[in-house]
């Protein structure tokens, strides 16, 4: 077949008044044809399970008071239980990355997001029907598990679907919609016993299965396996019918030909894919250093220091705040640019961790003086209480400048970022070792925490995130190329060092 031959023929009827023999014409001439609406309706339907997984998230917050003042003996948790039902999640979510690396490629990205919402529903239904606190960790692991598969399928799944124009907002609701889950599940909790709001949870993954019946499976995998017929089905759903997606499949066609179709070990010295994988693993590694996990656990406790007094309300607030700030990113994702944006971010939690950690010195400083001066008067003094009003003030600040900048940027990007720079060949088993990487990384800061705290006090766990924070901006600007507005042909392109098809 002659690739450009084809091109031309498709698109040169329709595209009198430009040349249609550049790869932008291509483009334009194919674009100015597309309908969106379907593709929109596909990537609402598959964002379900991120809205899930946000659920599962959220819900050991308003949970774990609960479980531990509550009056039947089997199920009351101790600090060490209530640790373990919030983390064990995470322990779920990386074997959910391995499960989900294997599935979608010997199953496809729909099905494996159709059964995904199968551990998700069966989870929730044993924490609703618990008996005892085993029965809590199968039902978080269970959740957890789901959750791996999800944030490893459903970004590969819009990414595969979207075209370029749209590929960095449609992607970017990935994390729009697990914070949105988050926080709506911390409103919930306002109002809801812990039984009542596992119950609510169990909604969105069954929303999510019944919806992916009528969805689509992605273009790219069908052709992988030598589906023309039904990938050009699933491109004229998504791109409406008066697109020639004969055009589009023969530019997939020739990308996958060009790079082979199965993964070899020989591969990893290939440019082309040692290169994608290293920048995924450490965009996940950077993620999960830059001290979400260590903000989220303080947040609480600022809120009620600063005089806050009721710290569920403040959670609903922390999580408003992280649905306004991802949204707005996901809105200029394809203005902006993914670099940018990763770079504003990293500039704005470098700031906002340094500046906690003064805080903490600060306050460690406050509580050393004043217990001096009370030890020398020989009294009792009323300023040892607490530190000074403006330092609570201080910290809020810092955590919102936080929040803000890890929404902007750090938070939905490398999701996104993982999803578009893989080729085809390496997508699943790459993206299950970042989702891994991910998932690990997370269990680790989240139970080391506290020995760094008492290692290296609270001022010095905050400028080790800070310092991170710096690196990982130098890491972007020196190591991670933009994506925005390229093809995901184009850019496997770029780490081999060719021209895009």
């Amino acid at each position: 077949m002659d690739i450009q031959d084809e091109r031309r023929r498709l698109l040169d009827a329709e595209d009198g008044d430009e040349d249609p023999t550049g790869l932008m014409s291509e483009q334009e001439a194919y674009m100015s044809k597309v309908k969106n609406r379907n593709l929109y309706l596909a990537t609402f339907a598959s964002v379900l399970g991120p809205m899930s997984f946000g659920f599962v998230l959220g819900y050991s917050s308003p949970a774990i008071p609960e479980l531990t003042n509550i009056h039947d003996p089997r199920l009351q948790l101790d600090d060490d239980q209530a640790s373990w039902f919030g983390s064990i999640v995470t322990v779920g979510a990386a074997a959910g990355g391995l499960l989900g690396g294997w599935m979608v490629e010997k199953i496809g990205r729909k099905l494996s997001l159709m059964f995904c919402s199968l551990p998700f529903v069966f989870g929730f239904t044993i924490i609703i029907a618990a008996q005892n606190v085993w029965m809590l960790y199968v039902g978080r692991v269970l959740t957890g598990l789901a959750s791996g598969v999800t944030s490893l399928v459903v970004p590969l799944y819009i990414s595969e679907m979207a075209h370029e124009r749209v590929r960095g907002t449609l992607g970017s609701c990935v994390q729009l919609m697990v914070v949105f889950g988050i926080m709506g599940v911390y409103l919930a909790g306002l109002y809801l016993d812990w039984r009542w709001l596992a119950i609510c949870s169990s909604i969105p993954p069954t929303l999510l299965m019944v919806c992916m019946c009528f969805m689509p499976e992605t273009p790219r995998f069908l052709l992988s396996q030598g589906k023309r017929r039904e990938a050009e089905e699933a491109l004229r759903f998504l791109r409406g019918p008066d697109a020639p997606v004969e055009w589009e499949c023969a530019r997939i066609e020739d990308a996958c030909e060009e790079q082979g179709s199965s993964f070899q070990m020989s591969d990893l010295k290939d440019p082309g894919v040692y290169k994608p994988v290293l920048i995924g693993v450490m965009l996940m590694v950077f993620q999960q250093m830059t001290g979400i996990n260590a903000i989220m656990f303080y947040a609480e406790n600022i809120f009620e220091q600063a005089h806050f007094k009721d710290s569920d309300v403040a959670s609903v607030i922390v999580g408003l705040i992280q649905v306004i700030f991802t949204g707005v990113a996901a809105v200029i994702m394809d203005k902006a640019g993914r670099k940018v944006l990763l770079v504003i971010s990293g500039v704005a939690m470098a700031i906002s961790t340094t500046t906690f950690g003064v805080y903490f010195y600060l306050l460690a400083e406050h509580h050393n003086t004043t217990s001096l001066n009370a030890s020398a008067l020989d009294v009792q003094s009323p300023a040892a209480a607490g530190p000074p009003p403006d330092l609570f003030w201080l910290a809020l600040a810092s955590m919102a400048v936080f929040i803000t900048g890890f929404a902007l940027g750090w938070g939905p990007i490398p999701w996104l970022v993982m999803s578009e720079i893989f080729p085809s060949k390496v997508r699943g088993i790459a993206s299950a070792v970042c989702v891994l990487t991910n998932w690990t990384m997370a269990f680790i800061v989240t139970k080391t925490f506290q020995d760094m705290m008492s290692l290296m006090t609270s001022a010095g766990t905050f400028w080790l995130f800070a310092s991170m924070c710096i690196a990982n901006v130098l890491f972007t600007i020196a190591f991670i190329p933009e994506t925005k507005g390229k093809t995901l042909e184009q850019i496997e392109a770029i780490f081999r060092g060719t021209s895009g098809p």
